[in-house]
């Protein structure tokens, strides 16, 4: 049951996979979005190697729950995603997701070039935890 989870920006966009048993994640990379065509070639390239069940997109919500113009270009990016990839797309809470790697870049002293080329990728790795938390076993 391999999730691959995606932390999507206008930027750069994480990318994470669980292991085969669905028991934790791993950073696989992060992408530069330097638009549509190149983004989803290089997707589907870490679609092919690794095979996911379900793809898990983090959904950015206002601290109120309510969906904002992230939201929306999200869900744009989910439906083009669908260009590429036939399982299951899901969306999960990524409220803080950020904040939280941000934290933990802190703790492991991670700075300047290198934190900016990783952060998308923990917080990738943040939205495959999150989602395998509330749903392996069920």
């Amino acid at each position: 049951m391999r999730i691959l989870g995606i932390d999507y920006g206008d930027a750069r966009v994480g990318v994470a996979v669980s292991d085969p048993l669905g028991m934790a994640a791993t950073g696989v990379r992060t992408i530069k979005n330097t638009g549509k065509k190149k983004l989803l070639a290089e997707l589907s390239e870490l679609l092919k190697e690794y095979s996911p069940e379900t793809v898990v997109i983090g959904m950015p919500k206002n601290m109120d729950g309510t969906e904002g113009f992230r939201a929306e270009a999200t869900r744009k990016f989910a439906d083009a995603l669908k260009e590429i990839y036939s399982g299951n797309i899901e969306f999960t809470d990524e409220r803080l997701t950020t904040a939280e790697a941000s934290r933990y870049l802190n703790f492991t002293n991670t700075r300047g070039k290198k934190r900016k080329a990783v952060i998308d990728t923990v917080s990738a790795c943040l939205i495959v935890e999150s989602y395998l938390s509330k749903n392996v076993g069920k």
